[in-house]
């Protein structure tokens, strides 16, 4: 079993550490399941993406999707970002952290009346529309607060982002944004509403995209209908290029933010717009590890080898809904052999496992291990399936580290529930 490259996550004498503090140290703390973060990581994450495009007008929107840790948001919003929300609950967390509404986006393909009222009564820095119909909702529910409201239209700029087709978003066949054939009269419809100020055009073509071209071949279709749209007279003052940003979850080609700016920077400067970036995964991913215990391993009778861990598709969806790669490594080295295994958890389905035919250092009832890059899409995807409770989460800050979610207990299951019996 080979280590995953991280200069967050490293060995110490044999044990691997998140920064300074020793994760088998917190694993016997805490217990496992545990989401463990590392600050610094996101940090210097933010600052490497924020600082490759310094000579562009540009602000970064941190999209809470990807960890809504009130933590992980304040750490963000405290860096400068703002905050993109999808909901009315990712709004409620982004003002729990402290972040101002004037900082956020508010986005999603089927925002509810309450929601859109919500952005606008906060005072939203934009709402994201992707319909004709939201934006005549939008109008109407702006005319009854005696509201202007500030709109900016998502396009599906009908681009392949060679992803994996569930968090591809950028197709013409996909259920986000309008269509780009349709759009520019879309806008030209919507700036002759009464209560309506469009300020942008936005795009997101997917998640996970580890090509540069996809994005250039999508910068240039959406820059060339921003000017066509400022030439009919509507004065749009952001142009917002979503996320997608690809990480290194195995061994994936994935490019700089570096290389990112020198393909994109010459288009933006052809452009009179603020350029707003909505960045998830690129920010937490690879900031983030799942500590988990061997429970069991057994053979069976095809001499298929099964690793059972304490960890399930409860705490890491991300395998068994897109077959993704998770690397797997031991807390503390162990000496062994490798052998092939199914690393699974203890839920009742058979797509309950972290990795399938893995080739894995030969482990035993009571190793512990860490499954890397779960700082994005892990916590936030996580479930109460078959009675589980959502494991606590960990951030590391050098030698320092605080709870910063506790473990759920079994009265958090029931809830209310209690009550109505």
């Amino acid at each position: 079993m080979t280590n995953f490259k991280s200069n967050y996550f490293t060995y110490k004498d044999n044990n691997l550490y998140c920064e300074k503090v020793s994760l088998l140290k917190l694993s016997e703390e805490f217990a496992t399941p545990l989401f463990v973060y590392s600050k610094n990581f996101f940090i210097d994450r933010y600052k490497e993406l924020n600082e490759a495009f310094s000579s562009v007008n540009h602000k970064i929107y941190f999209a809470s999707k990807s960890n809504f840790n009130l933590s992980v948001i304040k750490t963000f919003y405290e860096l400068g970002s703002g905050v993109d929300v999808n909901s009315a609950g990712e709004f409620y967390r982004a003002l729990k952290a402290g972040v101002n509404p004037k900082d956020m986006l508010l986005t999603g393909v089927g925002k509810t009346d309450e929601e859109i009222r919500l952005g606008l009564e906060k005072g939203v820095m934009v709402i994201k529309a992707e319909s004709l119909e939201e934006v005549y909702v939008i109008n109407n529910i702006a005319t009854e607060l005696g509201v202007t409201a500030p709109v900016a239209i998502r396009v599906n700029p009908d681009v392949d982002a060679e992803t994996h087709p569930y968090i591809s978003t950028g197709l013409a066949e996909n259920k986000f944004g309008i269509d780009s054939v349709y759009a520019y009269d879309m806008f030209v419809e919507c700036s002759k509403l009464s209560n309506i100020e469009l300020t942008g055009i936005d795009m997101h073509i997917g998640s996970q995209i580890t090509k540069l071209e996809p994005f250039v071949e999508a910068v240039i279709k959406m820059a060339e209908l921003y000017k066509k749209i400022q030439s009919a007279g509507i004065k749009l003052k952001h142009f917002d290029i979503g996320g997608g940003i690809g990480v290194l979850y195995n061994n994936e080609s994935t490019f700089t933010p570096k290389e990112f700016s020198e393909k994109l920077t010459p288009i933006f400067m052809q452009l009179d717009a603020k350029i707003l970036f909505e960045p998830g995964r690129f920010l937490t991913a690879n900031g983030g590890v799942l500590l988990t215990d061997v429970l069991y391993t057994k053979t069976n009778s095809l001499g298929k080898n099964f690793v059972v861990v304490n960890s399930a598709m409860t705490e890491l969806l991300r395998p068994s809904l897109y077959k993704s790669y998770h690397h797997i490594q031991p807390i503390t080295k162990i000496d062994n052999e490798n052998f092939k295994a199914d690393v699974v958890g203890p839920v009742c389905e058979t797509g309950d496992y972290i990795a399938k035919e893995r080739e894995i250092t030969m482990v035993s009832r009571g190793d512990k291990l860490a499954i890397m890059s779960a700082g994005a899409y892990g916590m936030v995807m996580s479930s109460n399936y078959n009675g589980r409770r959502r494991p606590a989460e960990i951030l590391v800050d050098g030698s320092e580290y605080k709870v910063i979610r506790n473990r759920e207990t079994f009265e958090h299951l029931v809830f209310d529930e209690e009550k109505h019996l």
